[in-house]
């Protein structure tokens, strides 16, 4: 059994490869660690200064076999299964517990937070580039299109609004019925 009181080294965790089975009952939220591998509008620091108050260090990552699916009526993505496809994000350093509880609470119900594997970036401080680690990442459960979610896209045509969304999320008390 996993303890999910520290974050995961490399070879040491219990990591969902893609075509699991969604864990169930996964504690989200409650001693998380302090990483979280972001591949959608969790990868903006507007997003995440609107979100946390701050934006928490990021380090590229990417997750060999996921890929990064657009989401039927939605501005976000989720992360699905996706045998010999690359989805590229940042893993965000340094998340505290208050900060974790922020982001469960925004995020959907159709995800499910796991650890995935991640190969990072050379950041360095690192003596290992291309290191893999055991990065806990929220995983979608649910329907997607064939479609990719595009960063570049998000960012020219829904960022602003979405940021002015997620402000108002805060300042409404982070409403779990969702935004």
């Amino acid at each position: 059994m996993q303890d999910y009181g520290a974050t995961p080294a490399a070879g040491d965790a219990e990591v969902n490869e893609p075509g699991d089975e969604p864990r169930a009952a996964f504690p989200r939220a409650v001693a998380a660690g302090d990483a979280l591998f972001a591949y959608g509008t969790l990868q903006f620091a507007p997003v995440l200064a609107a979100l946390l108050g701050r934006a928490p260090r990021l380090r590229l990552g990417v997750a060999r076999d996921w890929r990064v699916a657009a989401l039927p009526g939605r501005r976000y993505p989720g992360l699905v299964p996706a045998a010999g496809r690359i989805a590229a994000g940042f893993v965000l350093g340094g998340l505290t517990r208050a900060e974790w509880e922020i982001l469960d609470r925004f995020e959907d119900a159709e995800y499910d937070l796991r650890p995935i594997r991640v190969v990072l970036a050379p950041d360095g401080d690192e003596a290992d580039p291309g290191e893999t680690r055991a990065i806990l990442s929220y995983v979608w459960t649910a329907e997607v299109t064939a479609a990719d979610w595009l960063p570049e896209t998000f960012a020219r045509e829904e960022l602003t609004a979405y940021v002015d969304r997620c402000e108002r999320w805060r300042e409404n008390g982070m409403p779990s019925e969702g935004w």
